[in-house]
């Protein structure tokens, strides 16, 4: 699916590029953080110093001891987080807050200048591991001088902890950033991909033949694909129309010769070898209703979304043809609808349909042909009845197939429904036979895509 999916492809690809990117600046936020907490817990420990180096006193004895408490009440809690320590490196005595108890800080063995502050990781209480910074002084004790070491030391767990919480509210700020930024990455592709839904409906109009190009604006990285496209259909409707103008021409070629064979079968019968005059005739129909109906598929493959149509005055105008016809003189003709219909076909199209199911009622009927026509939605039903035989329900089937026909004395190539066919299955509809409840003869009904705006018309002939 991420394969065929190019909005899903972009979007992951933007949800990596997002995540990776806020990882790494979530990760180097917290480095900063800890840089900046350590800076100002040094800080501290600075400040610390100083008010040691401010207190430190000596006794009678010349111990270094710290005159006064520091504010900080860690310094007097066992293992509070918090440590100093005086270090009297003349005198090798040790002084240290109550915080560290029976431990001592472990400073490097180092001599490090007088003055200068120095910061160590080292070892604590309990396994910890302490920030210290300490500096080497010169005090003057009464007795002579004496070289201190003075340090101060806090747990680096209270920075890890300060990073942790840190951490984890940047963490979620910046899955919320994600969101909004992924967010913002949909409505991106989604704006970047809209050119590609109105190509794909550009398409989707060529294909439906309501437009014999793309015609529409595109950003100038797609251009050059519209123009492809466009260039490609202008190229197939040339060799199309070429295509249908051969298959014209092939046509036209076969009706002379057709209309040959039928007046040859015609000077036959006059001799009366009426057996071989009607097996021509037959082959010439066969013939003709192949030519025909290779033309209607041509004309259907080729043919344009038509305009809407109003089908009454086609029907009238083949109900009045067929009744000049030799049999339509004795059918009579009813034709009932409503007004104000349309359909969306071909005017060809329909009078194709019309006109072979029309002929094929009248030629089977007793004496009455019916046509009735309904909207159906966004349909306009058809139904035309016939008071004549009818079909077995076992043979409907068979005479929609290619060249079947049920009544072989009649002239003609059985291709007539066939036809039929093939023009509604270029609209989508299938073509529907059963028993006429009203004449008790065969039923045709089928739909084409239209509309009505009410009301009732009828009248017969």
């Amino acid at each position: 699916m991420i394969r065929r999916s190019l909005r899903l492809r972009l979007l992951l690809a933007a949800t990596g590029a997002i995540s990776l990117a806020l990882a790494i600046a979530g990760a180097g936020l917290v480095v900063l953080f800890e840089r900046h907490v350590e800076r100002r817990v040094g800080a501290e420990l600075d400040t610390y110093l100083s008010q040691i180096t401010a207190r430190v006193a000596f006794d009678e004895t010349g111990a270094a001891f710290l005159d006064g408490e520091l504010a900080d009440p860690r310094f007097e809690k066992v293992h509070g987080g918090l440590y100093w320590q005086i270090h009297d490196e003349t005198a090798d005595r040790l002084a240290r807050s109550r915080s560290l108890w029976d431990s001592r800080l472990d400073l490097p063995a180092d001599t490090p200048p007088v003055g200068a502050i120095h910061v160590h990781e080292i070892a604590g209480p309990g396994g910890t591991s302490l920030l210290a910074h300490e500096r080497r002084l010169i005090f003057d004790a009464g007795e002579g001088e004496r070289v201190l070491r003075l340090a101060v030391a806090v747990d680096r767990a209270d920075v890890a902890a300060l990073s942790a919480g840190f951490a984890s509210d940047v963490g979620l700020a910046l899955v919320m950033l994600a969101c909004v930024l992924v967010f913002a990455a949909w409505i991106q592709v989604s704006v970047g991909l809209r050119p590609l839904s109105a190509l794909r409906r550009a398409l989707a109009a060529v294909r439906d033949r309501t437009s014999d190009r793309l015609e529409l604006e595109v950003p100038s990285e797609i251009a050059p694909l519209v123009e492809e496209v466009n260039n490609l259909l202008e190229a197939q409707e040339r060799s199309m129309q070429r295509a249908r103008d051969r298959a014209a021409d092939l046509a036209h070629g076969f009706k002379t010769p057709l209309t040959a064979l039928i007046a040859d079968a015609r000077r036959l019968r006059d001799r009366g070898e009426d057996e071989i005059a009607a097996e021509i005739e037959r082959t010439a129909a066969l013939m003709h209703g192949h030519i025909d109906r290779e033309l209607t598929r041509s004309r259907l493959r080729n043919a344009r979304a038509p305009a809407a149509l109003d089908p009454a005055p086609v029907i009238r105008g083949l109900v009045n043809t067929l009744r000049r016809t030799p049999r339509g003189e004795t059918v009579g003709f009813e034709v009932a609808g409503e007004p104000d219909l349309e359909v969306r076909v071909d005017r060809d199209d329909l009078s194709e349909v019309l006109g072979n199911l029309l002929e094929n009622a009248a030629r089977h009927a007793r004496s009455k042909v019916q046509v009735r026509l309904a909207a159906n939605g966004p349909e306009v039903r058809f139904e035309i009845d016939d008071d004549g035989p009818g079909i077995a329900a076992a043979q409907r089937k068979g005479v929609l197939d290619r060249g079947r026909r049920l009544d072989s004395s009649a002239a003609g190539a059985g291709l007539g429904l066939a036809i039929v066919s093939d023009v509604l299955e270029h609209y989508g509809q299938p073509l529907r036979l059963g028993r006429s409840p009203a004449l008790g003869g065969l039923q045709v009904t089928f739909a084409l895509p239209g509309r009505a705006a009410g009301g009732h018309r009828s009248g017969e002939g």
